[in-house]
């Protein structure tokens, strides 16, 4: 399909989705400052040009309440109950750059280390998954992340997405000679029966 012609969804707000052991929602004022830590974490953002500061967390919290409004969906705060009343989050994006790839609809997800290794991400990715096939009625989900992020990688795997070496990228966000610049792209098409593997304790993220 030609990329420049591909519809991307619009849909009512959805409130929450739930998972065994996640709950993920509409982020609360109370969210900000939890995330403001996650995000100056340096095991947390290894992957990342750099930490962000109290004001640039933020921001960030701020756009995506943005997309929430303008697309009904979007990185759903991760609540696990009786563990931590904010982890994270997981969820649906659009990518605002340009790419041989766009536009499309992500999957992404980012934790606080003290939630890594239990299968939160791949048990909130696959619900994330379902909820994009089955109700924004998506033919395609990418993923992606610097090359050397294999954490991030085997998530993208253990959920079914498949990666091309030909669909690798530069990020159009980072200047020429940054080591987190080349970038894998990973795919998942719908399709009648949907595999996600959500066993996975033991995973990074």
């Amino acid at each position: 399909m030609n990329s420049a012609r591909r519809r991307l969804p619009q849909m009512d707000t959805k409130a929450e989705l739930r998972t065994a052991r996640l709950v993920l929602r509409r982020w609360r004022p109370a969210d900000r400052a939890p995330f403001a830590t996650l995000n100056a974490d340096p095991a947390v953002m290894e992957y990342f040009p750099a930490l962000l500061s109290r004001a640039e967390s933020d921001s960030a919290v701020g756009r995506i309440e943005a997309h929430f409004a303008k697309h009904g969906f979007g990185l759903w705060a991760v609540e696990i109950p009786g563990v931590a009343p904010f982890a994270g989050f997981i969820g649906l994006s659009i990518p605002s750059f340009q790419a041989h790839f766009t536009p499309a609809v992500e999957i992404g997800w980012r934790l606080a280390h003290d939630q890594w290794g239990k299968g939160y991400a791949t048990e909130g990715a696959c619900a994330v998954l379902a909820f994009g096939f089955e109700e924004l009625k998506l033919d395609e989900i990418v993923s992606f992340a610097t090359a050397a992020n294999l954490p991030s990688r085997r998530v993208m795997e253990r959920i079914g997405m498949s990666h091309s070496p030909a669909d690798d990228f530069d990020h159009p966000g980072l200047p020429e000679g940054h080591p987190l610049r080349r970038h894998v792209l990973y795919r998942i098409r719908r399709r009648p029966e949907q595999p996600c593997h959500t066993a996975g304790q033991g995973s990074a993220e």
